[in-house]
């Protein structure tokens, strides 16, 4: 598989302790947008997402009710599942940290990183909070030594530990940094890293004795591994079946910018060690805040897929988080926010353009004209705005031709005129319209295709429409 033709992408495996709200969503309809995107171009493509199971975080949940660890992260992994399902989220594997295939891979590559020197036993202390399963230097916490994330005290533990040797690869990173400048996107979120390396790296403890809830270490069985050397390690594992193999490096890793430190420095630096080939691509996006605050079930502020779902339905959500802020910025959710967007773009604007088109067609027919869209420039457009992942921009570029073929259906009067040509001409514009949203709204673009009589693909925007019966359609999008 020539590597330009391809393109893998991953959000990050959620943990398993509560079920999905918008915070995950955000990310994994995002992933769920650039694989639509990459299939529209023609490209095979390789959509990963999936769940963390391991960890302290994990245990003291299930504990905490009652359960074992892996019945209660099997009880919550369909929740995940079935939420994707809801956001039409078309993923082409789903990773548990527990898969055997992927447990695996990761002793695999211990012994082999162990093997290289790059792991030794010593005894860690430190200021550990559970929530983030990371440690914290005690200037990184806030008052009262509470985590700056979940404002819990973090709790101090002294044990037995591996340790990886991180700070050996300070240089290779900030070499690495230099060569490949988008490695950490966006632009904004890569000094901050660079500058946190230069001030030195301290060896990072890679295992636990205090639970056993995780992947035993091949050269030392009282010792489980430290879950986000398990964790990072289910996009490489991913591939590592037959037909996925040719996928790896991953081309986009999505995540949130609170997981950016351990994507664009324990990561690179774990696959250096075991001789990996890097991602491209480790894109930090930002925050949904609710009421100014970080969406947090353990700060009580979320909503949940069912609540996000059933304000406007789910083409109204998907458009509005990748809409309403840039992605790689924070955003603020309101309600009415979504409700403003869902009323004043989805129905006012395209709503309105097709059922209008619909109607006049089902009165007037249309016949084959010459059409004066450009559509190589409206799909550069968008097709380089989509590289950059500025959804917002694609979006806005995309209504903005909606807007001209609404102020078309205007100026020429066509419910008097009649006019078949004019009518084809915006048929094909509609047809532009909707091959270009589909990654975004796909159920509604869909629909679209279906009355219109064309094909969801780029390659048929060269052809012509066909000249079909056409009925006015179903409203789109009903006004709230």
């Amino acid at each position: 598989m020539a590597k330009k033709n391809k393109f893998y992408v991953t959000t990050p495996i959620y943990y398993t302790n509560d079920i999905p709200h918008v915070g995950h969503a955000y990310t994994t309809i995002a992933a769920d947008v650039l694989s639509r995107w990459n299939k529209l171009q023609g490209k095979k493509v390789f959509f990963l997402t999936g769940t963390d199971d391991h960890g302290k975080k994990i245990a003291d949940a299930a504990a905490k009710s009652g359960k074992k660890p892996k019945e209660f992260t099997d009880a919550l992994v369909p929740k995940f599942k079935d939420a994707w399902k809801k956001f039409n989220i078309n993923y082409d594997k789903f990773i548990r940290t527990t898969d055997k295939s992927h447990e695996k891979v990761v002793s695999e590559i211990l012994q082999k990183v162990y093997d290289n020197g790059d792991i030794y036993k010593g005894t860690y202390e430190g200021l550990y909070c559970v929530g983030c399963e990371a440690y914290y230097t005690e200037k990184d916490l806030e008052e009262g030594l509470l985590c700056p994330i979940h404002k819990k005290k973090v709790e101090i533990l002294k044990e037995e530990s591996y340790f990886f040797k991180l700070s050996k690869y300070e240089k290779k990173l900030l070499e690495f940094y230099k060569k490949n400048p988008e490695f950490i996107s966006p632009k904004k979120r890569k000094q901050e890293i660079v500058n946190r390396v230069k001030e030195g790296l301290k060896d990072l403890s890679i295992s636990r004795t205090s639970f056993d809830w995780g992947i035993p270490l091949s050269f030392d069985k009282n010792h489980v591994c430290y879950v986000w050397f398990d964790a990072l390690f289910n996009y490489y594992s991913a591939t590592r079946e037959n037909e996925k193999e040719g996928f790896w490096p991953a081309d986009a890793h999505l995540i949130g910018k609170d997981i950016l430190w351990f994507h664009t420095v324990y990561w690179p630096a774990f696959l250096m060690s075991a001789g990996i080939e890097l991602p491209k691509k480790v894109f930090a996006h930002g925050w949904w805040t609710f009421d100014k605050e970080k969406i947090s079930k353990s700060r009580g502020k979320v909503i949940s897929v069912d609540e996000l779902i059933a304000i406007a339905g789910v083409d109204s959500a998907r458009y509005f988080l990748l809409r309403a802020t840039p992605f790689g910025d924070d955003g603020d959710f309101s309600e009415q926010a979504l409700i403003d967007r869902h009323n004043n773009e989805l129905a006012n604007k395209l709503g309105n353009l097709v059922s209008r088109v619909s109607g006049l067609i089902e009165k007037f027919g249309f016949e084959k004209a010459d059409v004066h869209i450009e559509v190589s420039n409206i799909v550069e457009d968008v097709r380089r705005l989509m590289e950059r992942f500025e959804f917002d921009k694609a979006l806005n570029s995309i209504f903005a031709f909606v807007d001209t073929l609404n102020q078309f259906v205007q100026n020429e009067k066509i419910w008097e005129t009649g006019d078949k040509k004019d009518l084809y001409e915006l048929a094909t514009g509609i047809r532009l319209v909707a091959v270009l949203l589909w990654p975004f709204i796909p159920e509604t673009c869909e629909k679209i295709a279906k009355n219109f009589g064309f094909k969801i693909s780029l390659e048929e925007l060269r052809a012509q429409l066909k000249v079909i019966k056409i009925k006015k359609g179903d409203i789109l999008f009903k006004k709230i």
